[in-house]
């Protein structure tokens, strides 16, 4: 990616993160990033274009942030065990303002929208993921706590998104362990 461009996605991206996708108009991103108009329609077709591409990097951010919290550790239960530590550490620092695959969700419900599309995918791989660890680690009914972990995760989003860093979402990494030590009889 050229620098312009990163730039321009860095300074959308904090926006739209920090205050929506809607709220945030185009001339504001304009004047944030100090470029011309022209600049910003050579790299993005569209507003939308830009939601698309912000939305696929944090998709890419999300998936290295995932894989960073699980790789370290051997087994299945562990690897969930470590995404929701992880996920406890973010959603109490103050550069979290949610998730913004919900947040595109919310502000674009028609499912055909690109950004909702985007978030949707990112949601179904989130899940899927979820799944494939508690199948691999044995859990009793392994798809019942996959989507029960899977709307926690969501929960603690929402919950950062709602009340800041002291939310009801700081003692999500304990309330996994103990759904995870539940499903597998320990």
């Amino acid at each position: 990616m050229s620098s312009v461009r990163e730039k321009i996605l860095d300074v959308a991206g904090n926006l739209f993160f920090q205050y929506g996708y809607r709220a945030i108009g185009i001339d504001m991103i304009i004047a944030e990033s100090q470029i011309a108009k022209a600049t910003l329609y050579r790299h993005f077709k569209s507003k939308d274009d830009l939601i698309v591409a912000y939305l696929e990097e944090m998709n890419r951010q999300f998936w290295a942030w995932f894989d960073g919290a699980t790789t370290p550790h051997d087994n299945p239960k562990d690897q969930l065990i470590a995404v929701f530590d992880a996920l406890q550490k973010l959603v109490s620092t103050p550069t979290c303002y949610g998730c913004p695959f919900l947040i595109a969700a919310s502000e674009f419900p028609d499912p055909t929208h690109p950004g909702h599309e985007v978030a949707r995918r990112n949601k179904e791989l989130v899940q899927a993921r979820l799944s494939a660890l508690c199948h691999a680690m044995g859990a009793k009914n392994a798809d019942a706590l996959a989507n029960q972990l899977y709307l926690m995760m969501d929960g603690a989003f929402i919950a950062v998104r709602m009340y800041g860093v002291n939310n009801p979402a700081n003692g999500v990494g304990e309330f996994a362990r103990q759904m995870v030590a539940c499903a597998i009889g320990a």
